[in-house]
């Protein structure tokens, strides 16, 4: 019969072993399916798909680059991109965070619009359920990349969704502009929303009279290239978007073709508003911790309404 000391060392033998066990199933595990949709923020469907799309065509072509985002959030974006990489590709974000804006009227828009949400730690939970390592996270102002630390021509995909004032937003622009590869594109966001009237002036500035070029319309975001857009749009008209509950229209602005994508019954309907306190604890979770917290609150409604029943 063994001692207690004996019983007690193969217990914790075993426990230790069951441990090891655990974390190896954990480690086996494939990460969740990607879906954007867990994490809090404003990337709508029709974007996500047109993101997609493009990646996917740029790499059928062989077109090859790093992706550049400025102005992240929580990750919503960023995780599809980083799904996107090629071998050998790189995926840059950069946001405040935590950081000081830097500027009274950054400052203001941060405080108004972010400032209790949005955390690194929290970016960081969100990219990792999704890939086994982060991207390179430039933390503060998006005017640190103006120093061209993004070597020029090195991208082929750049996401702009940072500030909303006219003078970062053209900033912003520029950096995009000089990163890109000849035929490269870049994703403008909020550039025709009311409450974001400086993004307008500085998209439709950089077409007037920077050389940027359409190639896709969509409620939220705006698709140009300061290459040839014609390849880009090749790809949009050979894919029948119809058939997935989409309208496709074709303008011309500034002499060129410019292709218009949205939903059949119109854009993504604003989500729910919720209750201050819940808004924060939901966009700071992780998405995991985001969905049981979701279905607990589905499960309890669906109680309450049966008992008032």
């Amino acid at each position: 019969m063994p001692s207690a000391d004996t019983g007690t060392a193969e217990a914790a033998t075993t426990r230790s072993g069951a441990a090891r066990a655990g974390r190896s199933l954990r480690t086996a595990s494939p990460r969740p399916r990607l879906t954007p949709d867990g994490i809090p923020g404003w990337f709508f469907t029709v974007d996500q798909e047109a993101f997609t799309h493009f990646l996917t065509a740029q790499s059928t072509a062989g077109l090859t680059g790093d992706i550049l985002e400025l102005g992240t959030y929580l990750g919503r974006s960023a995780v599809l991109l980083g799904e996107r990489l090629q071998p050998g590709e790189r995926l840059t974000v950069c946001d405040l965070f935590d950081s000081d804006a830097g500027d009274a009227d950054n400052a203001a828009e941060m405080v108004m619009s972010y400032r209790r949400t949005l955390t690194r730690s929290a970016f960081e939970a969100n990219y990792l359920a999704f890939h086994p390592e982060l991207p390179e996270i430039v933390q503060g102002p998006t005017s640190l990349l103006a120093d061209r630390r993004i070597p020029d021509g090195s991208c082929r995909f750049v996401h702009v969704d940072a500030s909303h004032l006219y003078e970062h937003v053209a900033g912003d622009i520029e950096v995009a502009r000089l990163a890109l590869a000849a035929d490269g594109l870049v994703a403008l966001d909020d550039y025709r929303s009311e409450h974001t009237p400086g993004v307008s002036a500085a998209v439709w500035e950089a077409v007037f009279t920077g050389g940027l070029r359409p190639v896709l319309l969509t409620p939220m975001k705006f698709y140009g290239t300061w290459g040839d857009p014609a390849q880009a749009q090749q790809t949009l008209l050979a894919r029948d978007w119809q058939a997935e509950g989409y309208t496709v229209d074709e303008d011309t602005i500034a002499g060129g073709l410019v292709i218009r994508l949205n939903h059949r019954n119109g854009p993504s309907a604003a989500p729910a508003r919720r209750s201050l306190p819940r808004r924060l604890a939901l966009d700071l979770l992780p998405p995991a911790a985001t969905r049981a917290a979701r279905q607990l609150l589905s499960s309890l409604r669906g109680r309450r309404a049966l008992r008032a029943g």
